[in-house]
């Protein structure tokens, strides 16, 4: 078997007296789709932040493509492959929907600081080639209509895509999605398992999903690893987490258990 992409071992962390996360152990192996559930206050998001530099470890180690992410800062990360979207949207409100993408686009650019205060033509070389990369990338999630809008402009659905449209401008090899249905409508929630679906299979991306929404959950994960107390009590296939009694009581409750056995 492969190596895991990314592989959290016996990873801990302590704020103070209180233990967010406890020992906790996790694997995503490339062109994997794998869930993170539990209840709030579970750990969820600082194992996102973990992951992606904004705490270290206090114990145990987090590795990605089999090299240890200790000591790198988020941006450091961010360029070895890692991107996410956060539950909250955090896009740049006033920027248009073109320069929102333009921003993630920096992370990777052929040319440096001194090229864009001189303005040479490699410098506008690799302007024109991000400008189509970003027309591409709108193109392909519908978004183009909205080009010149200001972010904030647009409705939450489309927002939420433009979030995961900034993210592949990134390239990464890994993206973190951190509850993108939250606020989303029945219909929205549809939809945005198809954009989750067509995202996986057009940029082999592997994928580590966080959301409480388990339409989407058991819709498009693959594995599930189900965290309570910052602690893993559960991993499997969706069919067998959501027959898993361990999960069934700290997070899932008797009625899903009641609605299962009407299937």
């Amino acid at each position: 078997m492969p190596a895991p992409l990314l592989q959290l071992a016996q990873v801990t962390i302590r704020f103070g007296g209180l233990t967010a996360v406890n020992g906790f152990d996790l694997a995503v192996c490339e062109d994997e789709l794998v869930g993170l559930i539990g209840p709030n206050g579970a750990g969820k998001t600082t194992v996102f932040n973990l992951i992606t530099g904004v705490y270290p470890p206090s114990e145990g180690t987090v590795t990605f493509g089999g090299g240890d992410l200790a000591g790198l800062r988020v941006d450091e990360i961010a360029a070895c492959g890692i991107t996410r979207t956060f539950q909250n949207i955090r896009l740049f409100g006033s920027l248009s929907v073109f320069d929102n993408v333009r921003v993630a686009c920096n992370l990777h650019r052929a040319t440096g600081p001194a090229h864009t205060l001189l303005r040479l033509g490699a410098f506008r070389a690799d302007e024109a080639a991000i400008a189509r990369r970003i027309e591409e990338l709108l193109d392909l999630f519908n978004l183009r209509r909205f080009r010149d809008a200001p972010a904030k402009s647009l409705p939450y659905g489309e927002q939420r895509r433009l979030e995961i449209v900034r993210c592949l401008a990134t390239k990464p090899k890994l993206l973190l999605l951190d509850e993108p249905a939250a606020g989303m409508n029945a219909t929205e929630k549809v939809e945005l398992v198809r954009l989750i679906q067509q995202v996986q299979k057009q940029f082999k991306l592997s994928i580590l999903l966080v959301e409480h929404s388990m339409k989407v959950v058991m819709g498009v994960c693959q594995r599930i690893t189900v965290l309570d107390y910052g602690m893993k009590i559960a991993e499997g296939d969706p069919a067998a987490i959501q027959r898993n009694p361990k999960v069934i009581e700290a997070y899932l409750g008797e009625d899903h258990q009641k609605s299962l056995a009407h299937h």
